[in-house]
């Protein structure tokens, strides 16, 4: 099985992951960890793009993605998790991530982007600090028909 799990920076997507790939024993790929498989990014693409078609009848995939872009190297019958925060949070986060410190310019692009994946088609909505991440867990288990 495939899950996706998408959203912005700093949202708990990866907090998520990790959680499920323990539940699931599943491989994890981040953004554009795909161009391990290949030196050609196309290549690297298309080779990704079978391995989680492959997937959705085998192996657990669980892949991480904070780009719009990435969506469409999702499988159409893949389990999509949209994760979701409150701006104010995201910028938090990022700023930790910083060492305490959010440029202005950052702080711009975190606003710019806020909301950008809000109206992607998701079977599973976790609203990051609302949401009960067991929960949460068991629902895409149950999505994914694993016990």
């Amino acid at each position: 099985m495939v899950i996706g799990i998408m959203g912005e920076s700093c949202t708990g997507k990866s907090t998520l992951a990790q959680k499920l790939q323990s539940l699931l024993a599943a491989d994890v790929y981040t953004g554009k960890d795909y161009l391990r498989l290949a030196k050609n990014e196309t290549i690297a693409k298309k080779l990704f793009q079978e391995q989680l078609e492959a997937a959705m009848g085998g192996a657990n995939i669980i892949y991480v993605i904070s780009e719009k872009e990435h969506l469409a190297l999702l499988p159409d019958k893949a389990i999509r998790v949209l994760v979701t925060a409150d701006l104010e949070v995201i910028k938090q986060r990022f700023a930790q991530r910083m060492h305490g410190a959010l440029p202005a310019p950052v702080a711009a692009m975190l606003e710019k982007k806020h909301g950008c994946f809000d109206h992607e088609k998701h079977h599973v909505h976790v609203v990051s600090g609302h949401s009960d991440v067991d929960e949460i867990c068991r629902s895409i288990q149950h999505l994914a028909g694993t016990p």
